[in-house]
């Protein structure tokens, strides 16, 4: 047995931290005791710069933001109890109380532009309530918001003068998802940009009232540069790419091992591997996440580590997309060739293509970024270009069950059963779904731009999406397999051929010797050829073959 198997069982002997996996609210996370890494070191070093105190930050979703927002409004609440133990205790914070304005966007209605102005309209007046401003009913929420600017402001002022132990000047705003309904609405450009116009007017109230803004923090998953709070506030500081604040969400390698080792060891026993290979693992599945320049360390998704660690199942597994794909990102990619993109390697991007101008001309490499989809694999200063890719192979499975979904005009869930009978070789139903795939690609609407190596491509994202490792174009001493795709259950060699029999592939693969690089492994190996009609580019005959 392991030494890292008999210290696992050691450790279950004593009750584990609570790990949190639900709530983004700092206060109940800390009152139950659950795990928090500490994160106040970062937050403290944003709150604490006078002269940049309107912040913006992006971050793909589920990745700590609404958490961080909770936190910012207890910290401006003075509630110094929350905080006992973590880094920001132990420096020169004073605790002192001020109005906090805190708008959640994320849940408003979008069903109809008039839905969402009702939904708007009441929500905003009743943070501004929350507040501690009464709110005047013939005036319109964003005329409301910046009165409640105003009047909070000069109580602020008031209070610090009488108490400035215990009160300090000027209000604390907190937009959290500041985008979310624009996000929403996508799939219907025209009332997205009603939305984003009637969400602009309230931003527009902060514009002259800057002098009163102890400090503003925006979170989002895209930047929308035509939204008019970035008009409006020129003197905003978006930290999203910023190296000093790279790693201010998710978790870094070291403080996985730091927060979460006893529930890690505990999982790896139950896996039957080492600490070692479960860690190594581990970070395959759930770490690669970058999000600046010239800092290379990666991240794991949060919520990732807290279900993987909480559940415990014999394995790991997609998590991060069980609790829901970005809106925006579903509504976008039904009207997009996602057979133009390649998520392994997207190269020269530039860093002016993250933020959104024009809602009508939105492009999927970006929005692939945003959504957490894609992430920064290399930066090259000299030409200020970025290199992105899939950041592990959680998302990889999610993003190629997505993409395959949507490349045969199905949903995903159709892509993931399909990827379920090529595991079971169920060969008749993985076939049928095959052809209906390609079927798909030769009469969409996007026919002319579908390449040559789109009948693998599109092929890869199928495989992907079920755990397959697989290469295209896999070089041998003898030649080059089309696809070689490898699964803990078996192994499949892929020939496709245009314009020849299905035979000509098997003749191929055998005369080759495609197979003989696995035949130690001693799992199933199936030879799989596909073949291809020329000009109707349709999937007209296929077999699979044992070895």
């Amino acid at each position: 047995m392991h030494c890292g198997m008999i210290s696992a069982m050691q450790d279950t002997e004593q009750p584990l931290p609570k790990i949190n996996d639900v709530s983004d609210d700092f206060a109940e996370l800390r009152k139950n005791d659950a795990i928090y890494v500490d994160k106040t070191a970062f937050v403290h070093k944003l709150v604490s710069d006078r002269n940049s105190n309107i912040v913006f930050v992006s971050r793909p979703r589920r990745f700590g933001k609404s958490l961080t927002v909770s936190l910012l409004k207890n910290l401006f609440n003075g509630r110094r109890e929350l905080f006992r133990g973590l880094a920001i205790e132990k420096t020169d914070w004073k605790w002192l109380k001020h109005p906090v304005i805190y708008f959640r966007f994320n849940e408003l209605s979008t069903i109809s532009v008039e839905d969402f102005a009702a939904d708007f309209d009441s929500y905003v007046i009743g943070q501004l309530q929350d507040a501690g401003f009464a709110c005047n009913t013939t005036l319109s929420c964003w005329q409301n918001f910046g009165k409640a600017i105003d009047f909070l402001a000069e109580k602020s002022r008031r209070d610090a003068k009488e108490r400035p132990d215990e009160f300090g000047e000027g209000v604390v705003i907190l937009i959290d998802e500041y985008d979310a309904p624009v996000g929403h609405a996508l799939a219907d450009v025209e009332k997205a940009e009603k939305i984003r116009d009637r969400m602009s007017s309230l931003y527009a109230q902060m514009k002259s009232r800057t002098g009163d803004i102890r400090f503003l923090f925006m979170t989002g998953v895209s930047k929308f540069t035509k939204l008019s709070v970035f008009s409006a506030l020129s003197n905003i500081k978006d930290v999203s790419m910023l190296d000093p604040y790279a790693t201010m969400f998710g978790y870094t390698e070291e403080e996985l091992g730091e927060y979460f080792e006893p529930h890690m060891r505990v999982h790896a026993a139950k896996m039957g591997l080492s600490y070692e290979d479960y860690r190594a693992e581990m970070k395959r599945w759930y770490n690669g996440f970058r999000f600046a320049r010239n800092v290379e360390t990666t991240v794991y998704n949060p919520i990732s580590v807290a279900y993987t660690l909480k559940n415990l199942e014999p394995g790991f597994t997609a998590t991060w997309a069980t609790t829901g794909r970005p809106s925006m990102l579903m509504n976008f990619l039904k009207r997009e060739d996602v057979l133009r993109i390649d998520p392994e390697g997207t190269k020269k991007v530039r860093a002016s293509a993250f933020d959104v101008a024009e809602l009508r001309d939105l492009q999927p490499i970006p929005l692939l970024f945003q959504s957490g989809y894609l992430t920064v694999k290399d930066f090259n200063p000299l030409t200020n270009l970025f290199v992105l890719g899939v950041p592990d192979e959680e998302v990889r499975q999610d993003l190629c069950t997505l993409m395959a979904g949507v490349a045969a005009g199905r949903n995903s869930q159709w892509a993931a059963r399909l990827g379920d009978h090529l595991l079971a070789e169920e060969w008749d139903e993985f076939f049928i779904g095959l052809k209906s795939l390609y079927a798909a690609m030769a009469y969409g609407s996007t026919e002319e731009s579908v390449h040559e190596n789109s009948y693998g491509r599109c092929l890869s994202f199928l495989l992907a999406s079920c755990g397959f490792r697989f290469r295209m174009e896999d070089v041998q001493a003898s030649g080059r397999a089309d696809i070689v795709a490898d699964h803990p259950a078996l192994t499949c060699i892929f020939e496709l051929k245009v314009g020849e029999p299905v035979d000509a592939a098997f003749t191929q693969i055998r005369e080759k010797g495609y197979a003989d690089p696995y035949r130690a492994s001693g799992k199933p190996i199936w030879l799989i050829g596909l073949s291809f009609d020329r000009d109707t580019r349709k999937l007209v005959d296929c077999a699979a073959r044992p070895l």
